[in-house]
């Protein structure tokens, strides 16, 4: 299998509802943090874009293929699909506060497929499922493979 080496990764929105890969509104995850912060300066520390960064590379070295889900007017951070499975995923630092929770479940609640919907966070803040939707840490499920 060929390898390839970027400094950025696009990744493409897809479009849950429209089942198809729109063309505007990408992203772009950077292979090296400390780059982005000697380019762009570090005085804005962005620890949930990082914490993000680190979950798409990851699901990449897990060998997905890894996509921006929109769904109406919200995003899901990220829908990663190999030949046997799709898994939806949500990313934030903490989800202590009812904002945030309603926040990060309200676009996987919106998803009628029955394909796994989870939410990482370095604070889970709730029980191992939420109709449905588990609630993992981010540092036990980075151990897991």
């Amino acid at each position: 299998m060929p390898f390839e080496s970027y400094f950025f990764y696009e990744i493409k929105r897809f479009d849950i509802k429209g089942k198809e890969y729109l063309r505007t509104l990408g992203k772009y995850y950077i292979v090296d943090i400390a780059l982005k912060n000697y380019l762009l300066g570090s005085r804005n520390r962005d620890s949930s874009h990082a914490i993000e960064n680190i979950v798409y590379f990851e699901l990449l070295r897990r060998g997905y293929d890894v996509a921006i889900g929109k769904i109406d007017n919200m995003e899901v951070d990220f829908i990663a699909t190999d030949a046997n499975e799709k898994k939806y995923f949500q990313v934030t630092e903490s989800m202590n506060s009812e904002d945030v929770r309603k926040r990060e479940l309200a676009p996987l609640q919106k998803i009628r497929d029955n394909y796994e919907k989870i939410v990482l966070s370095l604070d889970p803040g709730m029980d191992g499922s939420y109709e449905g939707i588990k609630s993992e840490n981010l540092i036990e499920w980075l151990l897991e493979d």
